[in-house]
């Protein structure tokens, strides 16, 4: 019987969404990527403009299907299209933005309809760049608005940062879990 599954990253534009799937895909991942046109081009010169698509095989079986968004706010359509049917998403945080506790906000409040059914675990990104605010800050925004996630110092080019959030969901789906 095939089991197929579905885990979602999303965040802000350039905090390593693409990255974190390519460090994880069995194949290099399916791209939408364009030339930045706006204030995005600041920070990179391409961007998501649909989607990435990665695919771990975990048996002949089992198969889990990895699904970036777009991180610009105008392709928010697509956050509502790709969360269909997730187990779980993976929302992460750039330390290095003027304000990533308003980022946080932001994106719990835009899958706040995938969060009643999902978890969601956060990741941090570029903390060696910038280390303020601190994973207990995260923690105590998410304490003070009666919500509980995991949350994790992560270099999305490192497999072993990103399988870390990904294994973090699984026990959330299902405590028992041996991995």
């Amino acid at each position: 019987m095939l089991v197929e599954n579905k885990i979602i990253f999303t965040g802000p534009v350039g905090v390593g969404k693409t990255t974190a799937i390519a460090a994880l895909s069995d194949d290099p991942p399916i791209q939408t990527d364009a030339s930045a046109s706006d204030m995005t081009s600041v920070r990179k010169g391409y961007t998501t403009v649909a989607m990435d698509y990665g695919l771990i095989q975990l048996d002949e079986n089992t198969k889990v299907h990895l699904y970036g968004t777009p991180g610009q706010e105008r392709f928010d359509f697509m956050w509502d299209i790709l969360s269909q049917g997730s187990m779980g998403l993976i929302l992460l945080l750039d330390n290095t933005r003027a304000n990533p506790l308003k980022d946080l906000k932001f994106f719990l409040d835009s899958f706040a309809d995938l969060l009643k059914t999902a978890p969601v675990v956060i990741g941090v990104t570029k903390m060696d760049i910038r280390a303020v605010p601190g994973i207990d800050v995260y923690q105590k925004y998410l304490s003070q608005h009666g919500l509980v996630a995991p949350i994790f110092e992560v270099d999305a080019r490192n497999e072993e940062d990103v399988k870390q959030l990904v294994t973090a969901m699984l026990f959330q789906i299902d405590p028992g879990l041996e991995v």
